[in-house]
């Protein structure tokens, strides 16, 4: 653009921070709105009793975008939010009691491969991480960091896209990972990561496999301070480079000039002028709540979500139990039929598997002296199931309960806060759920709903309903491609 537009963000989420983040370096005068009193969207934090709960993600991969962003305003990740590698990244645990730990170093993954489950998946972990590399490397700069707004949009790197489908990007992510590699346990290790995407290892296609290249090659960090350092940082690099915050301030509708967007109004009646608005709401609520007068996209209309999930933060007397590490995964034994129950049908797995984070491990300033802070989460049905929630919200604590003691953690409860999807949906997230859309054939890149609306000329969407998708990552490229799309704007 031939002059610094004014751009208003709303929200003050990872999509939202990584938008003005890259907004501000091309010169707009940026303004994030966020009703909330903090920055972080969904991974903002709670304090409670002397306990710190990051009430979003907790497992963090790729830091490397999260600096890219952070570039754009004159600051680094090594300055900005200093990290750990997690080694190990996880520790997974079979019902049949057998433990394997993700390893840190590729070497030593190997070796942890050779000592549970034999030379011979051992020596498929090689070829099975340059795989794992090639589909990154293909799909990262053509597909995932990239506007796609149409289906031949997909043609415009074709041998990019030919070198994909001779991979078997498109095939099963289930098959992929099974022909690789003999024991079943490892084929749970490497395909839970579907379940992010809204999928079962079963219908997932194998470009999702870059997931698990993210979360199990690339590596699993800790940022010193908890989760919440990540928005934190960011807000405070972006507010350092001009961008103006704004808190505990909620936007009520979009203002417009004739056909274009001209800025937003505010619960207290008060329109604040912009050339552009980057939305950052779930795309469904943004077209529920700031956009009745127009259709939403047509995928919204047979949209499948993704199934939700509860999340149980406690904070608890004591340590964590011998054994247990930052984050750690209990694969349930009914693996197919958990999915079947979970997606399929739409209700609570009778078996399921679930993931105990436990951030006091690494940083232990996050409860008091002698106490520990848990991170419980369970995959559970959307809002659109059969679950009646207020009923089964009690069932649910006692069954986590049940099973945090029966796997040795720490109970004596001090505090603490469950998450259901009635919660989410009290959040703004459509049907209930945090992960959005599920990454469908036909819910990903080009048909997945698009960062800008062509009816209304100025307004841009970020986040995990829009493009690329579900996942820190994602939402943070997210960020980065609405703000292309405000660059090639000229209201």
């Amino acid at each position: 653009m031939s002059r610094a537009s004014r751009v208003i963000v709303i929200g003050a989420g990872l999509a939202g921070l990584s938008a003005a983040c890259y907004l501000r370096a091309d010169g707009h005068e940026v303004t994030v709105l966020e009703r909330e009193p903090l920055p972080g969207g969904r991974s903002t934090r709670i304090t409670q009793d002397g306990f710190a709960f990051d009430i979003g993600a907790t497992v963090l991969t790729m830091p490397s975008l999260i600096d890219d962003a952070l570039r754009q305003v004159g600051a680094t990740v090594e300055r900005a939010i200093p990290m750990k590698r997690l080694d190990p990244a996880y520790l997974a645990r079979y019902a049949d009691g057998s433990t394997l730990r993700v390893r840190g170093d590729r070497d030593a993954m190997r070796e942890e491969i050779r000592r549970v489950c034999g030379d011979r998946d051992a020596d498929a972990f090689d070829p099975f991480v340059a795989w794992l590399e090639r589909l990154y490397d293909l799909e990262l700069p053509h597909f995932i960091d990239a506007n796609l707004e149409r289906l031949w949009d997909l043609a415009r790197h074709p041998l990019a896209a030919a070198k994909l489908v001779a991979t078997g990007a498109f095939g099963s992510l289930d098959r992929a990972v099974s022909r690789r590699f003999a024991d079943d346990r490892l084929r749970k290790l490497f395909t839970f990561q579907a379940m992010y995407a809204g999928l079962a290892p079963t219908d997932a296609l194998a470009i999702y496999a870059v997931i698990t290249y993210m979360d199990s090659i690339a590596g699993v960090y800790a940022p010193e301070g908890g989760m919440y350092a990540v928005p934190r940082a960011m807000a405070d690099a972006a507010a350092a480079a001009g961008v103006t915050f704004h808190y505990d301030t909620t936007v009520t509708a979009l203002a417009r000039s004739g056909n274009r967007i001209s800025g937003v109004q505010l619960d207290t009646g008060d329109v604040v002028p912009a050339d552009a608005v980057v939305c950052t709401l779930d795309v469904p609520t943004a077209y529920r709540l700031l956009l009745p007068d127009l259709s939403p996209p047509r995928v919204l209309s047979r949209a499948k979500y993704a199934p939700s999930a509860a999340v149980w933060h406690l904070g608890v007397k004591g340590g964590a139990p011998e054994g247990a590490v930052h984050h750690n995964i209990h694969f349930a034994d009914a693996w197919e039929r958990s999915f079947v129950e979970l997606i399929d049908q739409r209700r609570m797995m009778t078996d399921p598997s679930r993931l105990v984070t436990i951030p006091t491990v690494d940083d232990p300033q996050l409860a008091p002296e002698g106490c520990s802070t848990l991170y419980v989460l369970e995959p559970v049905p959307n809002l659109g199931g059969p679950t009646d929630w207020r009923s089964e919200t009690p069932r649910l604590r006692e069954r986590l309960l049940n099973f945090l003691e029966t796997q040795g953690y720490p109970t004596d409860i001090v505090t603490e806060r469950l998450y259901t999807p009635i919660d989410w949906q009290a959040m703004g997230m459509a049907e209930g759920t945090p992960f959005a859309l599920a990454h469908t054939f036909m819910q990903t890149g080009p048909f997945r709903p698009g960062n800008r609306e062509k009816r209304l000329p100025g307004l841009f969407f970020a986040g995990s309903g829009t493009t690329p998708g579900v996942g820190v990552p994602m939402v943070l490229i997210s960020g980065k491609l609405a703000a292309t799309r405000v660059r090639e704007y000229a209201p």
